[in-house]
């Protein structure tokens, strides 16, 4: 049986819908879209097509079905969910590893040693280089409170200077396009934690 895409987005996708906590602002079902959309942008320009884009869809579909369970280690989760569904739709062990590879690959600090793993690392990272980013913060600092109701504004802003200045890209993609973006950010967020330390 070969395996097609569409079954396993459309599989995937509804059980996220009918499974993931709604107080998961950030790791919604949308931004699992937002990652699908964007592995597959960022591995075009990476020059990866056929079955590689096809294992890095996957993957997308699959890097955060863990939440469904737990928000710690939901990586592996993830990966073991990946193990015993992937199967029915006609995917090889071997494939499997490299799918959960790219999985454990958007565990942070990202770590990635492919290329598939970089795009994914990328893909699921990519906001920060992009317009998006305020608005994207925004549901993960929402998604965040809930676990912890006393997260304060300034804690969460010195969280992302952190963050930010701890990332990297991995992608040649990403880093020529992503980096420019995301240092003014930084320098944005940096600039409020320094006027308020005044």
């Amino acid at each position: 049986m070969k395996p097609t895409f569409s079954k396993i987005q459309k599989y995937v996708l509804k059980t996220l819908e009918d499974r993931l906590p709604r107080y998961l602002r950030y790791h919604s079902v949308e931004h699992t879209k937002y990652v699908l959309e964007k592995s597959m942008y960022i591995a075009t320009k990476e020059g990866v097509y056929g079955k590689n884009l096809f294992l890095i869809k996957v993957a997308a579909l699959y890097h955060d079905i863990g939440f469904i369970k737990s928000n710690l280690e939901h990586e592996d989760i993830g990966c073991n969910i990946a193990r015993k569904e992937l199967p029915k739709f006609g995917i090889s062990n071997e494939d499997i590893d490299i799918i959960c590879g790219m999985i454990t690959a958007t565990k942070i600090p990202q770590e990635p040693k492919t290329h598939l793993e970089k795009i994914l690392a990328d893909a699921d990272l990519e906001y920060l280089g992009t317009k998006h980013f305020k608005t994207v913060s925004e549901l993960l600092f929402q998604e965040l409170k809930y676990y912890n109701p006393n997260l304060s504004r300034d804690e969460w802003r010195d969280i992302q200077i952190n963050f930010l200045e701890n990332h990297q890209y991995h992608t040649r993609f990403c880093k020529q396009y992503k980096r420019f973006r995301k240092q003014r950010h930084l320098k944005s967020l940096k600039l409020k934690q320094t006027k308020l330390n005044q």
